[in-house]
Protein backbone atom coordinates (compact mmCIF):
# COMPACT_ATOMS: atom_id res chain seq x y z
CA UNK A 1 0.00 0.00 0.00
CA UNK A 2 2.78 2.45 0.93
CA UNK A 3 4.63 1.76 -2.33
CA UNK A 4 1.66 2.34 -4.58
CA UNK A 5 0.68 5.49 -2.65
CA UNK A 6 4.20 6.88 -3.00
CA UNK A 7 4.25 6.07 -6.73
CA UNK A 8 0.92 7.82 -7.31
CA UNK A 9 1.91 10.83 -5.23
CA UNK A 10 5.21 11.09 -7.10
CA UNK A 11 3.44 10.85 -10.43
CA UNK A 12 1.06 13.68 -9.53
CA UNK A 13 3.89 15.87 -8.22
CA UNK A 14 5.92 15.38 -11.41
CA UNK A 15 2.85 15.79 -13.63
CA UNK A 16 1.92 19.09 -12.02
CA UNK A 17 5.56 20.21 -12.05
CA UNK A 18 5.83 19.55 -15.79
CA UNK A 19 2.47 21.27 -16.35
CA UNK A 20 3.59 24.43 -14.56
CA UNK A 21 7.23 24.56 -15.51
CA UNK A 22 7.86 22.89 -18.86
CA UNK A 23 4.89 21.93 -21.05
CA UNK A 24 4.59 25.37 -22.63
CA UNK A 25 8.31 25.75 -23.38
CA UNK A 26 9.90 24.99 -26.73
CA UNK A 27 12.69 22.89 -25.25
CA UNK A 28 12.60 21.51 -21.73
CA UNK A 29 16.05 19.96 -22.01
CA UNK A 30 17.04 16.93 -19.95
CA UNK A 31 15.23 18.09 -16.77
CA UNK A 32 11.96 18.47 -18.69
CA UNK A 33 12.40 15.05 -20.31
CA UNK A 34 13.01 13.39 -16.94
CA UNK A 35 10.05 15.08 -15.25
CA UNK A 36 7.69 14.41 -18.17
CA UNK A 37 8.66 10.78 -18.64
CA UNK A 38 8.87 10.14 -14.91
CA UNK A 39 5.29 11.28 -14.31
CA UNK A 40 3.73 8.64 -16.58
CA UNK A 41 6.33 6.01 -15.65
CA UNK A 42 5.26 6.40 -12.02
CA UNK A 43 1.62 5.98 -13.05
CA UNK A 44 2.62 2.65 -14.62
CA UNK A 45 4.48 1.72 -11.42
CA UNK A 46 1.43 2.66 -9.35
CA UNK A 47 -0.81 0.42 -11.46
CA UNK A 48 1.68 -2.45 -11.16
CA UNK A 49 2.15 -2.14 -7.40
CA UNK A 50 -1.61 -1.84 -6.87
CA UNK A 51 -2.20 -5.09 -8.76
CA UNK A 52 -3.85 -3.46 -11.77
CA UNK A 53 -4.48 -5.36 -15.01
CA UNK A 54 -1.29 -6.01 -16.98
CA UNK A 55 -2.81 -4.32 -20.04
CA UNK A 56 -3.24 -1.15 -17.97
CA UNK A 57 0.39 -1.28 -16.83
CA UNK A 58 1.48 -1.90 -20.44
CA UNK A 59 -0.55 1.02 -21.80
CA UNK A 60 0.88 3.40 -19.22
CA UNK A 61 4.45 2.17 -19.74
CA UNK A 62 4.17 2.57 -23.52
CA UNK A 63 2.75 6.05 -22.99
CA UNK A 64 5.79 6.90 -20.90
CA UNK A 65 8.01 5.72 -23.76
CA UNK A 66 6.01 7.91 -26.15
CA UNK A 67 6.49 10.88 -23.82
CA UNK A 68 10.23 10.26 -23.83
CA UNK A 69 10.43 10.18 -27.63
CA UNK A 70 8.41 13.38 -28.05
CA UNK A 71 10.42 15.16 -25.38
CA UNK A 72 13.68 14.40 -27.21
CA UNK A 73 12.74 16.49 -30.26
CA UNK A 74 14.39 19.90 -30.46
CA UNK A 75 12.39 22.95 -31.67
CA UNK A 76 11.76 22.61 -35.41
CA UNK A 77 12.71 18.92 -35.46
CA UNK A 78 10.35 15.99 -35.86
CA UNK A 79 12.76 13.04 -36.01
CA UNK A 80 11.31 11.48 -32.85
CA UNK A 81 7.67 12.17 -33.77
CA UNK A 82 7.09 8.86 -35.57
CA UNK A 83 8.65 6.70 -32.83
CA UNK A 84 6.58 8.63 -30.30
CA UNK A 85 3.40 8.06 -32.30
CA UNK A 86 4.26 4.37 -32.64
CA UNK A 87 4.63 4.02 -28.87
CA UNK A 88 1.30 5.74 -28.27
CA UNK A 89 -0.31 3.64 -31.02
CA UNK A 90 0.73 0.50 -29.15
CA UNK A 91 -0.46 2.04 -25.87
CA UNK A 92 -3.90 2.52 -27.40
CA UNK A 93 -3.88 -1.07 -28.65
CA UNK A 94 -3.28 -2.15 -25.05
CA UNK A 95 -6.08 0.12 -23.84
CA UNK A 96 -8.52 -1.18 -26.46
CA UNK A 97 -7.80 -4.77 -25.37
CA UNK A 98 -8.17 -3.71 -21.72
CA UNK A 99 -11.48 -1.92 -22.25
CA UNK A 100 -12.92 -4.82 -24.22
CA UNK A 101 -11.98 -7.14 -21.34
CA UNK A 102 -13.64 -4.94 -18.71
CA UNK A 103 -17.39 -5.24 -18.01
CA UNK A 104 -19.40 -3.73 -20.85
CA UNK A 105 -22.61 -1.74 -20.35
CA UNK A 106 -25.82 -2.78 -22.05
CA UNK A 107 -26.11 -1.36 -25.54
CA UNK A 108 -28.42 1.67 -25.37
CA UNK A 109 -29.15 4.85 -27.28
CA UNK A 110 -26.92 6.96 -25.02
CA UNK A 111 -23.68 5.02 -25.39
CA UNK A 112 -24.35 4.28 -29.06
CA UNK A 113 -24.90 7.99 -29.78
CA UNK A 114 -21.76 8.91 -27.83
CA UNK A 115 -19.69 6.39 -29.78
CA UNK A 116 -21.03 7.50 -33.15
CA UNK A 117 -20.54 11.16 -32.24
CA UNK A 118 -16.93 10.55 -31.17
CA UNK A 119 -16.02 8.59 -34.29
CA UNK A 120 -17.75 10.93 -36.73
CA UNK A 121 -16.28 13.97 -35.01
CA UNK A 122 -12.81 12.44 -35.20
CA UNK A 123 -13.19 11.56 -38.88
CA UNK A 124 -14.37 15.07 -39.76
CA UNK A 125 -11.54 16.59 -37.76
CA UNK A 126 -8.77 14.53 -39.36
CA UNK A 127 -10.28 15.08 -42.81
CA UNK A 128 -10.14 18.83 -42.18
CA UNK A 129 -6.57 18.50 -40.91
CA UNK A 130 -5.41 16.32 -43.83
CA UNK A 131 -4.12 19.13 -46.12
CA UNK A 132 -1.70 20.20 -43.37
CA UNK A 133 -0.26 16.74 -42.72
CA UNK A 134 2.14 16.34 -45.64
CA UNK A 135 4.23 13.14 -45.32
CA UNK A 136 2.64 12.45 -41.91
CA UNK A 137 -0.74 11.83 -43.52
CA UNK A 138 -0.74 8.01 -43.29
CA UNK A 139 0.75 7.80 -39.76
CA UNK A 140 -1.77 10.36 -38.50
CA UNK A 141 -4.68 8.53 -40.16
CA UNK A 142 -3.57 5.25 -38.57
CA UNK A 143 -3.10 6.87 -35.17
CA UNK A 144 -6.48 8.60 -35.39
CA UNK A 145 -8.17 5.28 -36.16
CA UNK A 146 -6.76 3.52 -33.09
CA UNK A 147 -7.42 6.38 -30.67
CA UNK A 148 -11.01 6.64 -31.86
CA UNK A 149 -11.46 2.89 -31.34
CA UNK A 150 -9.97 3.35 -27.85
CA UNK A 151 -12.33 6.20 -27.05
CA UNK A 152 -15.36 4.35 -28.41
CA UNK A 153 -14.47 1.27 -26.35
CA UNK A 154 -14.20 3.38 -23.20
CA UNK A 155 -17.66 4.86 -23.81
CA UNK A 156 -19.17 1.36 -23.53
CA UNK A 157 -17.76 0.59 -20.07
CA UNK A 158 -20.07 0.01 -17.13
CA UNK A 159 -20.64 2.89 -14.63
CA UNK A 160 -18.08 1.62 -12.06
CA UNK A 161 -15.41 2.50 -14.67
CA UNK A 162 -16.66 6.05 -15.21
CA UNK A 163 -13.24 7.51 -14.35
CA UNK A 164 -11.62 5.35 -17.04
CA UNK A 165 -14.17 6.60 -19.58
CA UNK A 166 -13.60 10.21 -18.58
CA UNK A 167 -9.82 9.77 -18.73
CA UNK A 168 -9.99 8.21 -22.20
CA UNK A 169 -12.13 11.08 -23.53
CA UNK A 170 -9.64 13.57 -22.04
CA UNK A 171 -6.82 11.69 -23.81
CA UNK A 172 -8.63 12.02 -27.15
CA UNK A 173 -9.25 15.74 -26.58
CA UNK A 174 -5.59 16.27 -25.69
CA UNK A 175 -4.41 14.63 -28.91
CA UNK A 176 -6.77 16.74 -30.99
CA UNK A 177 -5.32 19.94 -29.54
CA UNK A 178 -1.78 18.59 -29.90
CA UNK A 179 -2.35 17.81 -33.59
CA UNK A 180 -3.35 21.43 -34.15
CA UNK A 181 -0.11 22.54 -32.48
CA UNK A 182 1.99 20.12 -34.51
CA UNK A 183 0.47 20.52 -37.96
CA UNK A 184 -1.25 23.91 -38.23
CA UNK A 185 1.20 26.17 -36.38
CA UNK A 186 3.12 28.41 -38.83
CA UNK A 187 6.78 27.41 -39.26
CA UNK A 188 8.95 29.15 -36.69
CA UNK A 189 6.00 30.28 -34.59
CA UNK A 190 6.42 29.87 -30.83
CA UNK A 191 4.29 27.48 -28.82
CA UNK A 192 1.25 29.15 -27.30
CA UNK A 193 0.88 28.73 -23.57
CA UNK A 194 -2.87 28.10 -23.30
CA UNK A 195 -3.04 25.19 -25.80
CA UNK A 196 0.14 23.69 -24.33
CA UNK A 197 -1.33 23.78 -20.83
CA UNK A 198 -4.55 22.22 -22.15
CA UNK A 199 -2.68 19.42 -23.94
CA UNK A 200 -0.66 18.33 -20.93
CA UNK A 201 -3.45 18.88 -18.40
CA UNK A 202 -5.94 16.78 -20.36
CA UNK A 203 -3.36 14.13 -21.20
CA UNK A 204 -1.72 13.63 -17.81
CA UNK A 205 -4.82 13.86 -15.67
CA UNK A 206 -6.68 11.71 -18.21
CA UNK A 207 -3.97 9.06 -17.82
CA UNK A 208 -4.16 9.42 -14.04
CA UNK A 209 -7.93 8.80 -14.16
CA UNK A 210 -7.43 5.75 -16.39
CA UNK A 211 -4.82 4.42 -13.96
CA UNK A 212 -6.88 5.05 -10.81
CA UNK A 213 -10.19 3.96 -12.33
CA UNK A 214 -8.63 0.82 -13.80
CA UNK A 215 -7.21 -0.19 -10.42
CA UNK A 216 -10.04 1.01 -8.19
CA UNK A 217 -13.42 1.00 -9.99
CA UNK A 218 -16.36 2.47 -8.13
CA UNK A 219 -18.20 0.04 -5.92
CA UNK A 220 -21.62 -0.98 -7.25
CA UNK A 221 -24.39 0.93 -5.54
CA UNK A 222 -26.77 -1.22 -3.49
CA UNK A 223 -30.15 -1.83 -5.06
Amino acid sequence: MAGETAALAGAIVLGVLYWVGWCWREDGGLPGLIVKTGSTALLALFAYLAGGPWLLVTGLALSSAGDAFLAMDKPGEDKWLKPGMAAFFLAHVAYVALFWALPQAERNLLNLTAQIGLVLGGVVFVRWLAPSLGPMRIPVFAYTAIILVMGAAALRLQPPFLLVTLGAVMFVASDMILSLQLFTRPPGAAKRMAPSLAVWGLYFFGQALIAWGGVYPFLSMPA
